[in-house]
């Protein structure tokens, strides 16, 4: 009875993760989903392209079900699996997205959750796993880069939230008092020798 409620737990969260994931795309141009806004070249179509490509992986190749749509060496040194090329448009990285999670979903539906699989890309490929452990690792990859994209989403135009339905009305002057209080706090707690100024 647990393990039923544990991976319908598991599997509804995925879900849920997934279309916020794929929510903050909604509204921006091209440029705006791809253009890199860290350091390291992170943007918001890249996140679900990377995000794809893991659960095509562990959902696919771990229990011997490897997708029927070519997959890219995996984590290729020049990190193409986080980032969309020009000749790559975002309905193909979304229309692939989506068809893994029928395949993943078929996975998780078929399989118990103590069903073994076999990652030959960890550092010890030869420690076991199951769909269970699969599942948890992919349900916090997923929210992992979901929680990247809310900051990527945040500082291009202020919005946040999980779903579209979720938002509400932003309201400019209570944000940026908001932000004067914690920088305030921040400015009061750091000692004068460290101040930014």
């Amino acid at each position: 009875m647990i393990g039923e409620f544990a991976k319908d737990n598991l599997h509804g969260r995925l879900r849920r993760d997934r279309q916020a994931l794929l929510w903050k795309l909604d509204g921006l141009s091209e440029y705006d989903v791809r253009r890199p806004l860290t350091a390291t070249g992170t943007n918001l179509l890249g996140l679900v392209k990377h995000v794809s490509l893991v659960e095509a992986r562990y959902f696919g190749e771990v229990f011997d079900r490897p997708s029927p749509e070519p997959l890219p060496r995996w984590q290729d040194s020049d990190g193409s699996d986080q980032w969309a090329a020009e000749g790559e448009t975002r309905d193909q990285i979304i229309g692939f997205y989506r068809r893994t999670w029928e395949r993943s979903d078929a996975t998780i539906n078929e399989l118990p959750l103590d069903a073994p699989g076999h990652v030959p890309w960890w550092p010890e490929p030869h420690l076991k796993t199951n769909l269970f452990a699969v599942m948890t690792h992919v349900l916090s990859e997923t929210v992992r880069h979901a929680g990247h994209a809310d900051i990527l989403r945040e500082g291009l135009d202020g919005r946040t939230g999980l779903r579209a339905e979720h938002e509400q009305q932003i309201d400019e002057d209570a944000r940026a008092a908001h932000r004067a209080k914690i920088e305030q706090a921040a400015r009061s707690a750091a000692p004068a020798r460290n101040s930014p100024d």
